[in-house]
């Protein structure tokens, strides 16, 4: 399993969504409070985030654990966007500890993460290849497959989610991706909150679990598709 976070809305650092919240994604490495599967993530780490000079996002990925980079306190200070995405890596048995299963993966301007596990064989037949054997990797090159196909980020997470869900019905499927413009996430098979920052609103934290100890956290039902755009938060089954 795996824990992961995202912010849209006004321009802020990474660090609002790792190490500053008094539950960020750094102490979630190590003490997560609402991970139903493992009790640590301790498998890598990974952000990416977009700057306005740039078409695709910036990326930054481990496969040591968050609280031994001695880099990554610095460059979440710095580095700063109106959408951004970070999670912690907990590696299903089985699966590789290396950089290409971390994620967030990407393609394009899309970026994305996955939290859950799924039979490797139901999601191989949704894509052509991916760029390591874990299935969190072929999970993402099977939603690439559908924007290169013209689906919006929403209509490609869900149509994965639904499609791998059938062929696993044991398959976690917590999917949390962006565009930088929008958020798509899924609940199905574990937690997902979500929480409106400000007022007025600055914008939205999506997230496996509270970031922190303020009001305003809703947990999302599970098999729920969540959007989040500038124009608002939808929530609908999948």
């Amino acid at each position: 399993m795996c824990r992961h976070a995202s912010w849209l809305g006004v321009p802020r650092t990474l660090a609002s969504l790792i190490h500053e919240p008094v539950h960020g994604l750094l102490r979630q490495s190590y003490t997560p409070r609402l991970q139903r599967h493992g009790t640590i993530n301790a498998d890598g780490f990974g952000m990416g985030w977009y700057d306005a000079a740039r078409a695709e996002p910036v990326r930054y990925r481990r496969t040591i654990p968050a609280w031994t980079d001695a880099n990554l306190a610095g460059l979440a200070r710095i580095a700063r966007s109106g959408c951004m995405l970070a999670a912690v890596r907990s590696a299903s048995a089985g699966m590789p500890v290396e950089e290409t299963a971390t994620a967030p993966f990407t393609d394009g301007s899309w970026l994305l993460s996955h939290n859950g596990r799924v039979a490797r064989e139901a999601v191989r037949g949704l894509a052509d290849d991916a760029e390591s054997s874990c299935d969190s990797a072929w999970l993402a090159a099977a939603v690439f497959l559908r924007r290169r196909a013209g689906d919006s980020l929403g209509e490609a997470v869900a149509e994965i989610v639904t499609r791998a869900g059938l062929k696993d019905p044991r398959a976690r499927l917590n999917l949390l991706a962006c565009d930088g413009t929008s958020v798509a996430a899924t609940a199905w098979g574990d937690t997902l909150f979500v929480r409106l920052d400000g007022h007025p609103l600055d914008g939205v934290f999506v997230a496996s679990e509270p970031l922190d100890d303020l009001p305003g956290w809703q947990a999302v039902p599970d098999h729920t598709l969540v959007l989040a755009s500038p124009d608002g938060v939808r929530v609908q089954p999948l």
